[in-house]
């Protein structure tokens, strides 16, 4: 009589955990999202790694840069691909190996060679200059060596944190 009490209560325990768990006790394995995002984040830092492999900028100095910043950005995304976790962090891990891979078509472009795939825009903001005048991102600033009514935004110059600082357009 006393193995079916301890029968009956445990039975009851189980029940309301899983009940509490929200499900029939079956521990549901992580979103496809999940997988998708690390699968694209590791397709694009096999890529940057790959694009490295390739890369000689022997001894041009303007293209030499390029490609150490692209190693740089190669190893942070590693770093970044071990300690992932969730969809978010995955999407990080993808930006990282995808500016590297801009340095590395910067590279390539400067050494002369074929820039290679198309690569997803970083979300920078695009900047065009023209006749004392500056677009980003479809907003015009005034440019001027003087302040104006027209450039509110324009730095003296002076001294911060102990350093002088030029004078100048402080739009950027």
């Amino acid at each position: 009589m006393l193995a079916l009490v301890l029968i009956a209560g445990a039975a009851a325990a189980v029940a309301v955990q899983r009940r509490a768990a929200g499900g029939a006790g079956v521990v549901p394995l992580e979103p496809t999202a999940d997988f998708d995002a690390r699968a694209e984040a590791d397709r694009w830092v096999e890529r940057l790694g790959g694009s490295l492999s390739t890369l000689d900028a022997g001894g041009d100095r303007a293209a030499g840069q390029a490609p150490a910043d692209a190693n740089e950005r190669y190893r942070a995304a590693r770093g970044q691909l071990a300690a992932a976790g969730s969809p978010a962090q995955y999407v990080m891990v993808t930006q990282t190996a995808v500016e590297g891979l801009h340095y590395v078509r910067g590279a390539r472009t400067a050494l002369g060679l074929q820039p290679g795939p198309a690569l997803p825009d970083l979300g920078a903001a695009t900047v065009t200059a023209r006749d004392g005048r500056v677009t980003v991102d479809d907003r015009t600033y005034a440019v001027s060596d003087r302040p104006g009514g027209a450039t509110p935004y324009y730095y003296p110059g002076g001294v911060v944190g102990g350093r002088h600082v030029p004078g100048g357009d402080g739009i950027f």
